[in-house]
């Protein structure tokens, strides 16, 4: 069982049920899933281009990347209906504690300038979007074998009603967030 999961168990229920007067464990805000998503616009020039990118998708997870496909065409940037532009992958369970934790804990302290991720990247619902401008903070990347320096997106889905409960869901996993 990872750090985190075990974490989550013990000291984040018992937190959050004083903080927010839950009456049942059950009411409890948890991590659902972690959507890790990577648009890659040069996919229509260069085949290659995208299956780089899913390789280093997949070393970065440890789980195998979907090819996400364009819903609709756009002529302005040449993109056809059911054309592959990007990749993701979702992790739930073992997998998903396990990324979270390398993200917060090995990747965001490698991100050059850091000063912490913003606090009001949240959606309405409980749900935190994080970007994340290069892949090369991750230690599973070889910097020489990395053809191009590619963003993803991740996002942190949870079953918090609000985004109060899910801002102190994720700061209790050791979220850094920026103090304001």
């Amino acid at each position: 069982m990872s750090r985190l999961k075990e974490m989550y168990t013990n000291e984040i229920v018992d937190a959050m049920m004083k903080k927010f007067g839950y009456k049942n464990i059950m009411e409890v805000p948890k991590l659902d899933k972690i959507v890790v998503n990577m648009g890659v616009g040069e996919a229509k020039d260069n085949a290659k281009v995208l299956e780089s990118a899913v390789k280093d998708m997949e070393t970065i997870t440890g789980q195998k990347a979907v090819l996400t496909r364009a819903k609709n065409s756009v002529a302005n940037f040449k993109i056809r209906e059911g054309m592959a532009i990007g990749c993701k992958v979702t992790l739930r369970g073992e997998k998903m504690y396990e990324f979270a934790d390398r993200l917060i804990n090995l990747a965001l302290p490698r991100v050059r300038d850091f000063r912490g991720i913003n606090p009001d990247a949240f959606d309405g619902r409980g749900n935190y979007a994080l970007g994340i401008k290069e892949q090369l903070i991750f230690p599973e990347i070889e910097y020489d074998k990395v053809d191009k320096v590619r963003g993803m997106d991740v996002i942190f889905v949870t079953t918090a009603k609000t985004d109060e409960e899910a801002r102190e869901l994720l700061t209790l996993f050791n979220m850094p967030f920026r103090k304001q």
